[in-house]
């Protein structure tokens, strides 16, 4: 069977003050002529399709639209879960009559250790849910971290998994070694918020969302099939696309990409104010794309982002190569000076930062005698 493997719409995303919304429907335009094209036997939507909680109206209206194409219009399932952008709850209403349409949206872990089948193939859904869900939804204070959860939540599955069919993983999560861009919220401070790619072993593909590229990681088994648009300027070297797998009825399965090319791309460009604003350079640019402009003027400059955007009218990002020069060096030198500091000054810094009370002789020399006392055993060992 064929599926079509997308994720991360992020619809009503909001770009350094620009609402995507309009540019996501002509991208969506695109997806929806591919899956005419390839006719499918479903959809996976790994999760983020709204960039919120509390999505904008158009941007509801857009997923209404989308879903209805696909689903009704194209007659092709579709496999949806929640991310970690969107609201679980919102989500999946009316999700229990969809799926007699063949729209399955998943936004809690209540149904997700069966499976939706279809041509001989099982997808299991798991949307995103913190690791407290999931500790109160198996009363097990062991699960801490998204690992554990996950690996609980996968234990669940395989009690009932037929290893001699192909089992198909839909997920939402941070695989440990994958690439990150600026793009993606973190999901939790350290390294809680990884799982392990061991976690995956028991399925034949893992369709997963939430890194934004499809080169966050290389897998045998598992894959990201990067976001809909380029949401950041982190972003700029990313090919945008979809993933369509074939499987077989061995578990195995070849991929094809699909690109998604948008009216106007997100791109960095550095130089000169003269330059970038000369014809024969500004002739040979897509002038209406996202830009982010680098300048190397180290003088004064009158309105730079006003003369810029008479050219480049959607300028989102300007900075000056002096000021991230400046910035280092400055970083560097209060780097080099904290470096010179004794022991007990940065203490008492340290103190006056995270306190209102007063570091009085009595507490200092009490600190000196500790910082010896530190340095000799030290110096024992």
């Amino acid at each position: 069977m064929k599926f079509i493997h997308t994720a991360d719409w992020h619809l009503g995303k909001l770009v350094h003050g620009i609402y995507m919304t309009k540019h996501q429907r002509l991208i969506l335009d695109q997806f929806i002529e591919i899956v005419a094209e390839e006719k499918p036997d479903a959809v996976i939507i790994a999760g983020d399709l709204y960039d919120r909680s509390v999505p904008p109206t158009e941007a509801v209206i857009l997923l209404e639209e989308v879903l209805y194409k696909l689903n009704i219009e194209l007659e092709t399932p579709v496999i949806a879960i929640a991310g970690n952008h969107d609201s679980a709850q919102r989500l999946s209403f009316g999700s229990s009559w969809y799926k007699h349409r063949h729209l399955h949206i998943q936004g809690s872990i209540e149904n997700c250790f069966e499976p939706v089948r279809l041509h001989g193939v099982n997808f299991y859904s798991v949307p995103y849910v913190e690791p407290g869900i999931v500790r109160e939804w198996f009363d097990d204070q062991t699960i801490t971290s998204h690992d554990a959860a996950m690996r609980r939540i996968i234990g669940e599955i395989e009690q009932n998994l037929r290893p001699d069919e192909p089992n198909v993983f839909v997920g939402h999560a941070f695989v440990l070694g994958g690439k990150t861009s600026d793009s993606e919220r973190t999901l939790s401070v350290g390294g809680s918020g990884c799982v392990s790619a061991d976690c995956f072993a028991p399925f034949a593909y893992s369709a997963l969302g939430h890194l934004h590229s499809p080169d966050a990681i290389r897998h045998e088994t598992i894959r990201y099939s990067g976001s809909l648009m380029k949401y950041s300027f982190s972003e700029v070297n990313h090919r945008k696309s979809v993933s369509i797998v074939t499987m077989n009825e061995n578990g195995s399965y070849e991929i094809e990409e699909k690109y998604l090319r948008p009216k106007q791309d997100m791109r960095e460009i550095t130089g000169f104010i003269d330059e970038l604003l000369d014809p024969a350079f500004y002739g040979q640019q897509k002038t209406d794309d996202f830009f982010k402009i680098t300048l190397l003027d180290e003088g004064a400059i009158l309105d730079p982002v006003g003369k810029l955007r008479q050219v480049y009218p959607n300028v989102l990002h300007l900075e000056r190569k002096i000021d991230q020069i400046d910035l280092r060096n400055m970083q560097q030198l209060e780097f080099t000076e904290s470096k010179r500091q004794s022991e007990l000054d940065l203490f008492s810094q340290f103190y006056h930062e995270m306190t209102t009370r007063e570091f009085t002789e009595q507490k200092r020399d009490l600190m000196t005698e500790m910082i010896e006392l530190a340095k000799k055993e030290v110096v024992k060992v």
